[in-house]
This record gives structure tokens, sequence and C-alpha cells, in this order.
């Protein structure tokens, strides 16, 4: 089975404290789910016990629990936002705006302060399309890593697979 790329960027760019994905190594599929489901399915709670609109993911935890196919992604902390944000910074040409992004970064509210210094300073694209790269090499690294193969959807050439 090859995995989408464009499916794990996706994962990973959705990664929260909150929630963990989880890829299925037989069909290639994604699937998200709530650390209070996940607690659930590890209590082994009664399902009826939930409204029906949770128990399918509660069950899908059960499975993710259960099945030695699923693996967990990288999650919020391994990302590591703040760093990718620090090389931003020091990769950018203009070293005056670069050190002014980066004296914006350091402390309590470093995330709100850098949106902000990128909007006012006209370069959220460059932002996005560099963060848009790191993510991508982090999930090539770790599909490497898993031994999974995977299929770059966004190539030229459609059937290109790796691994």
């Amino acid at each position: 089975m090859l995995v989408k790329l464009n499916d794990v960027i996706e994962a990973l760019d959705e990664a929260a404290e909150e929630c963990s994905h989880y890829l299925d190594r037989n069909t290639g599929e994604i699937v998200m789910i709530s650390n209070e489901e996940m607690e659930a399915a590890e209590e082994d709670e009664l399902i009826s016990e939930y409204p029906d609109w949770q128990r399918e993911p509660i069950l899908k935890a059960l499975e993710v629990l259960k099945s030695e196919n699923f693996v967990e992604l990288p999650g919020q902390f391994d990302i590591h936002e703040y760093k990718i944000m620090e090389d931003f910074c020091l990769e950018l040409e203009n070293r005056q705006v670069g050190e002014h992004l980066l004296r914006l970064i350091k402390g309590s509210g470093a995330f709100r302060r850098f949106k902000d210094g990128i909007y006012s300073l006209g370069i959220e694209k460059d932002w996005y399309r560099f963060r848009k790269e790191e993510i991508e090499k982090i999930a090539i690294q770790w599909l490497e890593e898993q031994k999974i193969p995977y299929t770059r959807e966004d190539s030229t050439n459609a059937d290109e697979t790796v691994m």
C-alpha cells in the first residue's frame, strides 16, 4: 500500500495537543483520535455511555490500540513549530527583517507576535511556503524511518513512488 505524502503532510499540519493521528499500514488511511476517545478506549468504557457521534471514533481508537497495523504520526511536539519559525528568520535574505522577527519570537506570546510580524512585513506567503516545505521534510523523514512506501501525488509524474 502506497501512502499519499500529501495526506501525511496534512495530518502533521493539523497536529495538536488534544489529538493524535495514526496511519493504517494496510490501507494508507490516516485517522485522527482525540485524547478523550483514546482514554475511553484504553479504559474499555461502555461505548453506550457516549453520544452517537462519538461512538465510531472510540471504536476506531479501540482498533488502533488492538492492531499492530497502526503507527502514530509525529505530534505537535515532534514538529517543533518554534524551531521552524526560528529557521525561517535565520534564512531570510534580508538580515534586518530576520533579526527583527527573531526579536519578536523571544518570550511569551512568540507565535502571535511572529504572525503579526510576517503580516505587517508582507512576507506571510514566504512563511507559509517555508513552513510547508519543512513539514514535508518531517513527513518524508518519518515515512522513511517507518519504511512506509509513499507517493508524491503532487509531482509532475503522479505515479512517482518513493522507497
